[in-house]
Order: C-alpha cells, then sequence, then structure tokens
C-alpha cells in the first residue's frame, strides 16, 4: 500500500502518537510528498520516524521545521544552505534546557490572542514574555517563531490578516523600545537592509537586539539605494555601517559592498543569516561578519568597534 492510502497503523500512530502521515503533512504544510521525501535523502533536512512497514509519521516538531524551511527558501536561502540554519535553532533549543516548554506555552497563547485579533492579549503576553526573558529570547525563541509560522502559512482563509495583525503588533512594539532606547551614545551604529533581502520587523528586532549601553543603533528605512549609503554615512558619520540580509551575497554584490567599503570613512559588517552563510566567502575583506544570534551580534560588534575582530 503507498503512502497516499490509508492505513490503520499510520492512523494508530497518529491518534496514539500525535504523528501525521505524509499526506497530511502536505495538506498542512503546503509542500508535495516527493519533496519532503528529497529533503529527508537528500538534504537530512527533516527526520521523520517509520512504522515496521517504512511508512513515514511527522511529528509536530517536523512539521514546525517545514515551516521554517519555507521561510528561509522565500527569503532566497538556498536548500542546501537551511540545514546549517535549522541545526543553529535546535542547538539553542537544546541549550535553553527547561526553558524550552515555557516558550513553546507562550508561543500556543500568542497564537490564540492572534487567532482572536486580541490585542489587549498580546499585550499582556509580550510584557510578560519581557518580564521572564531576556531580551535575545523575546524575539528569537517565543515571538519570531510564531512570526515566521505564520508569513509561510498564508494560503489559509484568514492567515494573511492574522500575519498581519501580529507584524503590526510587534512593529508598534518593538518602534516603541527604539524609541525608548533613544538616548545619546558614547558609539553610534547605523543598520542597513540588503534591498529586498528582509522584512521590516526583522531589521527592526536586529536594531533592538544589537544596541547596547554604549552603542546605539539606528535603522535605515528598507529600500534605502544601496550606492547612496556612502553619502548618508558621509552625513552621520556612524562608527560603523551595518548591512543586514538572509542571503548570502552573490558574487557581483560581494564586488559592490568591497567598493563601498573602500570608499566609506566608516568600517562595514554583515549581518543575519546571510553573515553566518558568507564568512568563508567574505574571509579576508574589508566586510566583517557578526552572524545572525542577538547575543553573538552583539558581542562580535563591541569587539570589533574595539578593534579587537578583524575582518
Amino acid at each position: 500500500m503507498n503512502e497516499q492510502g490509508r492505513n490503520p497503523e499510520i492512523d494508530a500512530g497518529l491518534v496514539q502518537q500525535d504523528l501525521f502521515p505524509i499526506r497530511e503533512v502536505s495538506r498542512l504544510t503546503g509542500v508535495n510528498a516527493v519533496t519532503l521525501r528529497a529533503w529527508e535523502r537528500r538534504y537530512g533536512l527533516i527526520q521523520p520516524t517509520r512504522t515496521d512497514s517504512g511508512h513515514r509519521l511527522y511529528s509536530q516538531a517536523d512539521i514546525d521545521d517545514i515551516r521554517r524551511i519555507l521561510g528561509w527558501l522565500e527569503r532566497g536561502v538556498t536548500v542546501s544552505k537551511v540545514g546549517s540554519i535549522l541545526a543553529r535553532g535546535h542547538a539553542l533549543a537544546r541549550q535553553a534546557g527547561g526553558l524550552t516548554g515555557s516558550w513553546l506555552r507562550w508561543q500556543q497563547q500568542i497564537r490564540q490572542a492572534v487567532q482572536r485579533f486580541d490585542l489587549a492579549g498580546l499585550d499582556r503576553l509580550f510584557d510578560e514574555v519581557f518580564a521572564a526573558s531576556i531580551l535575545d529570547q523575546v524575539f528569537a525563541e517565543v515571538f519570531m517563531p510564531v512570526w515566521h509560522d505564520l508569513a509561510v502559512g498564508q494560503g489559509g482563509y484568514g492567515q494573511a490578516s492574522e500575519w498581519l495583525f501580529l507584524d503590526q503588533f510587534l512593529r508598534g512594539r518593538v518602534f516603541a523600545r527604539l524609541q525608548l532606547a533613544h538616548v545619546a551614545r558614547s558609539r553610534t551604529v547605523l543598520l542597513a537592509p540588503l534591498s529586498g533581502q528582509s522584512h521590516e520587523l526583522e531589521l527592526l528586532v536586529t536594531s533592538l537586539t544589537l544596541g547596547s549601553d554604549d552603542i546605539g543603533v539606528t535603522p535605515l528605512p528598507s529600500g534605502q539605494p544601496l550606492q547612496e549609503l556612502a553619502l548618508v554615512c558621509e552625513r552621520l558619520k556612524p562608527d560603523a555601517l551595518v548591512l543586514f540580509s538572509h542571503q548570502p551575497p552573490t558574487a557581483e554584490l560581494t564586488r559592490r559592498l568591497v567598493r563601498l567599503a573602500a570608499v566609506l570613512e566608516c568600517p562595514s559588517l554583515l549581518a543575519g543569516e546571510g553573515a553566518e552563510l558568507a564568512q568563508h566567502s567574505l574571509a579576508g575583506s574589508p566586510i566583517a561578519c557578526l552572524g545572525a544570534q542577538g547575543g553573538v551580534m552583539r558581542q562580535r560588534l563591541r569587539q570589533f568597534l574595539a578593534g579587537q575582530l578583524d575582518t
């Protein structure tokens, strides 16, 4: 019997263990069975369990990973690179230990509030998570996973509206916190998105997580022309320019970034998943890679500004 038909063994597993057959996973995620098998066999991105007769069964964690894979693919990250991104996320979850359960409960409560379009409920959850977690965890482990899942699951009725509701809420709260933190710092950094490679919320969250007591970060708007960044830096005179991208720069874009770095009066750095994926290709160039994790980016930025981190 093939995987598309009904099978009592699969149905029993679904009921007893919360495991889903491939046909159900395909329906839930929009990814066809052929692609799911290729992601498993060729790239090792998903490792479903197997019944005695060889049928694949997927857990909810597998489904969440599939949705994250879709999100990174939509951002232009190649499927061969997605594995390293997922691995880092899983490693951080293991390090967090007992906190993971709390994060999952908060995520579920956020999803329920979003489904009800409950602004007061989201406000309460936002304050609750901030009071109980450090800044990096608030976004990386609680709010952004929900935001990512909704972003790639907009095929169903109402899902686009739910994502827009959460996106608007988070942009407003993050922007408000950036305004509260907008006081004189000993060092200033500009954060510029590379065209079409990130959402405004991701840029705002990165601005918030990169900042510290002595480093102020100002995000530039989406659509900022790359060729005019030298002019912006000349007038604002930042201590550093951080470029943000989820995609590793192409050979042509790398040449443009190197030319930009040569005319800037301040150092230039790359942050986001693009930085994680481009470390080898940018080695020896004038562009330093900060990485994609909040605490790591913040530490590397401080080290670079102190002259303790080479490009």
